[in-house]
């Protein structure tokens, strides 16, 4: 009879757990139709982004060698010398292509840049966060 309850109870606790664990995964997974589907993006749109950019209040040039599908962009960024580029990544922002370039390196620590390519002017524009200072400006580049 021991034996009984006691195998009873352990075949009670296993389902028991089996099924908190189905409800589990069953909440934490949301239904695929509420999840929207990203907006696929096309090479050929990064490929605009592509080339060397001067800011015109400066000789600072910003570098786009390539940018990958998924939006990994290859940068240097140059203020005469080469300024050390963190972090470069491309995405869409509604109908706009935006270019976030982070940079580190001595005098730049976590600046960053968040522009907007305007393909009817071929250009950057957008704010630059100074960290040092802890101020932002309004910043344009145009393609050298």
């Amino acid at each position: 009879m021991k034996r009984t309850r006691l195998a009873l109870a352990l075949v009670l606790a296993i389902g028991s757990a089996a099924a908190c664990r189905s409800r589990e995964t069953r909440l934490a997974a949301p239904p695929a139709s509420s999840a929207p589907s990203p907006t696929p993006l096309s090479t050929a749109n990064f490929d605009k982004l592509v080339g060397r950019w001067m800011r015109e209040d400066g000789g600072y040039v910003l570098e786009i060698r390539s940018v990958s599908p998924e939006g990994k962009v290859d940068a240097a960024y140059f203020n005469p010398r080469p300024i050390h580029v963190a972090r470069a990544e491309a995405f869409r922002e509604g109908d706009a292509l935006t270019l976030f370039v982070e940079l580190r390196d001595v005098n730049y620590p976590g600046s960053t840049y968040r522009l907007q390519y305007d393909p009817a002017a071929d250009m950057f524009s957008g704010a630059y966060v100074q960290a040092l200072q802890g101020q932002t400006f309004d910043v344009t580049f145009v393609r050298r």
